[in-house]
């Protein structure tokens, strides 16, 4: 990735799960002038961000108007991968969701449409907020130019898709150079449960269902198949997902979008069982019904346009993503434990 060296870049979100595998990337690969980290620590942990002399870290939301003016005129790359995390903590404070996606990316975009030195914006999208809703025997792999339904699961879904929205408007009007990058279901070493303030639910502890299984596993406890494990997902290591969103900005189209996905379908159920024979966990798993706001039941990524435009595709398969951040899991465990433990008060006094 030497084209990447003695750039400036900006990583909105870089303290964050994807934010920081993507920072150490770019430092394992290239040689940048400079990293610049915006990150509120809502949904992340400082630790989370690697100790460089490259790398300038300032706290708080890109939307706001005393950060938004150190943004100058003077980047290469603009990596847009802030977020309020998760569905669950979006359909709780929807203003809140609003705040930390819409405002953010609006924000942004407006600062930087009379930008002339910038290459690329690469915005972070969901692929849940154009999956097709209620399939529930098999899905077909959604691709780029997917119709869009009004009728969304949360908050999230709605914001992430209206920053695709503008997006396309920004460039089109403006000439800003955005590329949007769709994501499926991201996991790998560095995800931290707990991690960041409350935000309302025990979803704040228990994040993406990859690091919750894996953790629980490791603990021998019994994991819980919403939808009795039916439901699937387009699971994509970490490290394919960094490798992804250099693609995009080296390669990616202005006003385009792709898919960054593995392709394939999994279930919850299988990813449960893969879990558990790789931490040799004997507990059943314990099925439940289908959460009621989740329609987008089945799905994976179509791959095409990504493997043509962008020559890229995943190289890690799920059993060896998995067997990485278990590793890592038990690396980090302490760490993680302590995460979890700050909100223990607030778990306790919201499921009462």
């Amino acid at each position: 990735m030497q084209q990447f060296n003695d750039t400036k870049i900006l990583v909105v979100g870089g303290a964050g799960f994807v934010g920081s595998n993507l920072i150490k990337l770019l430092l394992e690969s290239s040689n940048p002038k400079q990293i610049v980290v915006v990150d509120n620590l809502l949904s992340a942990e400082i630790d989370n961000i690697p100790n460089s002399e490259n790398i300038l870290f300032i706290k708080g939301s890109i939307a706001e108007e005393n950060i938004l003016q150190k943004i100058n005129d003077d980047f290469d790359y603009i990596f847009h991968l802030a977020t309020y995390h998760g569905n669950q903590s979006s359909i709780h404070d929807p203003i809140a969701d609003h705040a930390n996606n819409t405002i953010t990316t609006l924000k942004l975009l407006n600062h930087i449409k009379e930008f002339t030195y910038l290459k690329k914006i690469v915005y972070s999208g969901a692929g849940c907020a154009v999956a097709a809703k209620d399939v529930t025997n098999g899905a077909q792999a959604t691709s780029e130019d997917a119709s869009i339904s009004l009728e969304m699961d949360s908050p999230y879904s709605i914001s992430k898709i209206v920053g695709e929205f503008y997006s396309v408007y920004f460039h089109k009007q403006h000439s800003v150079p955005t590329v949007r990058a769709r994501f499926q279901n991201v996991y790998g070493p560095g995800e931290v449960l707990g991690a960041g303030q409350w935000r309302g639910t025990p979803a704040t502890v228990w994040r993406n269902v990859t690091p919750t299984f894996i953790f629980k596993s490791l603990k021998q406890e019994c994991l819980t198949l919403e939808n009795e494990g039916k439901s699937s997902r387009d699971f994509i290591f970490v490290k394919d997902i960094c490798r992804g969103l250099l693609a995009c900005a080296l390669k990616g189209s202005p006003g385009e979008v792709y898919n960054l996905s593995s392709g394939t379908e999994t279930s919850i159920a299988e990813l449960a069982q893969t879990i558990n024979t790789l931490t040799e966990n004997p507990t059943t798993c314990e099925l439940k019904p289908r959460r009621d706001w989740d329609h987008s039941i089945c799905r994976y990524g179509s791959t095409e346009k990504a493997q043509r435009d962008l020559d890229f595709k995943t190289e890690v398969s799920l059993k060896q993503g998995l067997q990485a951040t278990i590793e890592w899991t038990k690396e980090n465990l302490l760490f993680i434990e302590k995460c979890i433990s700050k909100h223990a008060d607030k778990v306790t006094e919201y499921n009462s």
